[in-house]
């Protein structure tokens, strides 16, 4: 099978897994030998995918508050807001642009940027999800099927939040990105890391492998040799913080490990900060900062 980030056709089992949140599926992840991306076999299809989004405890779908679990998501979520619209903020400082939001869920980033003064344009697949942000903050987000009809030079920041291992039509969509990204503009993608401590530490029990919604799993290597051949090129990475321990939690429940796991996951997600802290690019999650390729034209 073909690597789909560089099309080397030499890839290794690297571990099998399941879908621990809803079907309890077995699935297999392949390690491209060559760019080092992981990515999910069987391949659900675009048609298929949507069944395995059908559960009351998929948070950025559902937004739901109940269980510890998800209360805690949301006291995160309040946090990492105020630190994503402060950075995206300081990047134009001064300067309210055209803000482009892919996967943007029930809205909450969208949201936050458009209370900055910012335009923004969200686009999210769920229709019952884009029903939920307009509930929540009477935002009409548009279906990602009209990702390719985006006017070209247009945005001054494209985000796209935890939704690139999501995405099927993976180059397509950054190629869009490309083209509808201003010259001096960014384009800021967050995906978790399977290079982390904690991804180390719990091996299939990963709770950010999160099979089969991912469907790539990246390393950093992997981004830069993807994201290059579109044309960009890396201004900065950042760490998340909080997925250390929000995926520790998740990983210790799919483990079954009872009240103990509690205090693991706190030490496992601390850990893996302190690798991070020492090298950003051992974060758990990465937030990476890409701009157009100096040698580029614009288009």
């Amino acid at each position: 099978m073909n690597c789909p980030v560089c099309n080397h056709n030499n890839s290794q089992l690297a571990l099998e897994s399941q879908d621990f949140s809803l079907t309890k599926q077995s699935f297999s992840i392949l390690h491209c030998t060559n760019c080092t991306v992981r990515f999910t076999t069987p391949l659900p299809s675009q048609d298929e995918i949507g069944q395995y989004y059908k559960f009351n405890d998929y948070i950025s779908h559902t937004d739901t508050k109940e269980g510890w679990m998800n209360r805690l998501y949301h006291f995160v979520r309040t946090r990492t807001l105020l630190q994503k619209t402060k950075w995206v903020q300081s990047l134009f400082t001064g300067h309210k642009g055209h803000l482009l939001d892919i996967g943007a869920g029930t809205g909450a980033f969208a949201h936050a940027m458009h209370q900055k003064a910012w335009k923004v344009t969200g686009l999210e697949p769920d229709a019952t999800t884009r029903d939920k942000a307009f509930e929540n903050y009477k935002l009409q987000l548009l279906s990602t099927d009209t990702i390719f009809d985006l006017p070209n030079n247009e945005y001054e920041v494209i985000t796209m939040w935890h939704v690139l291992e999501h995405v099927h039509a993976l180059k397509p969509y950054l190629h869009q990105c490309f083209k509808s990204l201003k010259q001096n503009g960014r384009l800021i993608i967050a995906v978790p890391n399977y290079t982390s401590y904690d991804a180390s530490y719990y091996k299939k029990y990963w709770a950010a492998y999160d099979l089969p919604r991912h469907l790539y799993h990246f390393s950093p290597k992997s981004m830069t040799t993807l994201l290059n051949e579109i044309g960009f090129e890396i201004v900065s990475i950042r760490p998340m913080w909080y997925d250390s321990f929000y995926v520790s939690l998740l990983s210790e429940k799919y483990k079954q490990s009872g009240k103990l796991g509690m205090l693991v996951a706190g030490f496992i997600g601390l850990i893996s900060n302190l690798f991070a802290i020492k090298d950003a690019s051992k974060g758990s999650s990465i937030i990476y900062e890409f701009k157009k390729q100096s040698r580029t034209s614009n288009n």
